[in-house]
């Protein structure tokens, strides 16, 4: 799906007062208010709410400032992160009942399918999340996973560095990019990277990994850290670096992007945590993620799960978060993943 959208164009009040407890390990209890409006008016009491994410930090900065100047009575603090980093303090505040976190957003379709099955999650009740544009059925997975964000991975360069660029496969393989001048991002404990790897050695042709390999690149932990290795020259280009280069590229530093004929791309999924300590600030910021002004904040030069959100998407496209699918949790067990980052480990740093 994410093929056929790219490159197609390029030429109100909600429930009863609830109760809601956590399962496997005695979560802390949570209480949520009755209508929406009492929802925001608990939400204004309890005074902030707790994001953990593994998205942009420029982005969340960006929501943090857009949500309180929606609803000044609530602080919004985040926690930003890998999943690797973040996942075992979610598990961790869940068993044994010390929640900070009162949203999760995350990448990790493994996880998410888990966390329902655990209940570690609630519902979302929010008005917005019924927004014929956010379209609830593609959006929202158990009425608790609600579709937040979505990134497209693809080619990005310093201009001084690499002049030409990077604009196919062969140009990541050419003679002039090896020798430590490309940036990789290290799959390890990050399901997401794992997938990454595994599609594009199939859509970029057989061997492609291996082949990357031995252009010798440098590793990090993150796009985003790619990203910034570009901008100041330490690295000459990327062919994993996120759709945030565009950003970079219109803060005046010297890089450019491109997305690849056969793209990779992930969707963000937020969950309202069952432990969280701020239970009705959780669905107000929820609420407000879903919203133009939460979109244009996460979202910005990423891509959104609204339509004509400006500074969003990629240019030439009409995609949506919604377009990019969720990667099937059943090909990235824990041992599945484990296996590959040996394999991998072995070709990139053996």
């Amino acid at each position: 799906m994410i093929r056929r959208r790219l490159f197609a164009l390029a030429a109100a009040t909600v429930a009863v007062a609830t109760t809601l407890t956590a399962c496997g390990g005695g979560a802390t209890k949570t209480e949520l208010a009755g209508s929406w409006k009492e929802i925001v008016a608990a939400a204004k009491d309890e005074g902030s709410v707790t994001l953990y994410s593994t998205h942009s930090p420029d982005n969340l900065e960006l929501l943090k400032k857009a949500f309180e100047a929606k609803y000044p009575g609530i602080k919004l603090k985040y926690v930003r992160g890998t999943d690797a980093d973040i996942i075992p303090k979610v598990e961790t505040e869940i068993q044994t009942g010390q929640g900070t976190a009162d949203i999760q957003m995350t990448t990790d379709a493994g996880f998410m399918e888990n966390a329902t099955k655990q209940s570690w999650n609630v519902k979302v009740v929010g008005p917005s999340f019924d927004n014929k544009d956010y379209n609830r059925t593609e959006s929202i997975i158990d009425d608790k996973w609600f579709l937040s964000s979505a990134t497209v991975f693809g080619y990005g360069w310093n201009t001084r560095k690499l002049p030409k660029g990077l604009h196919t496969y062969e140009d990541v393989l050419a003679a002039n990019a090896s020798g430590g001048k490309l940036g990789i991002t290290n799959p390890a404990g990050i399901p997401t990277y794992v997938d990454m790897y595994r599609r594009i050695d199939a859509d970029w042709g057989g061997g492609f990994v291996e082949k990357l390999a031995a252009q010798k690149p440098r590793i990090y932990p993150s796009a985003v850290a790619i990203d910034q290795a570009i901008a100041s020259g330490e690295i000459w280009g990327s062919p994993t670096v996120g759709s945030t280069m565009l950003d970079t590229k219109a803060s005046g530093a010297p890089v450019d992007f491109v997305v690849p004929e056969d793209p990779f791309g992930v969707p963000w999924h937020s969950q309202v945590l069952a432990s969280a300590p701020h239970a009705n600030a959780a669905q107000v910021l929820a609420d407000f993620m879903v919203t133009p002004e939460g979109q244009a904040a996460i979202s910005h030069n990423y891509v959104a799960a609204l339509p004509d959100i400006k500074e969003t998407g990629v240019p030439g496209s009409d995609l949506l978060a919604q377009d990019i699918e969720l990667p099937d949790p059943k090909t990235l067990d824990q041992d599945s993943v484990n296996e590959y980052q040996k394999q991998w480990e072995s070709l990139f740093q053996g």
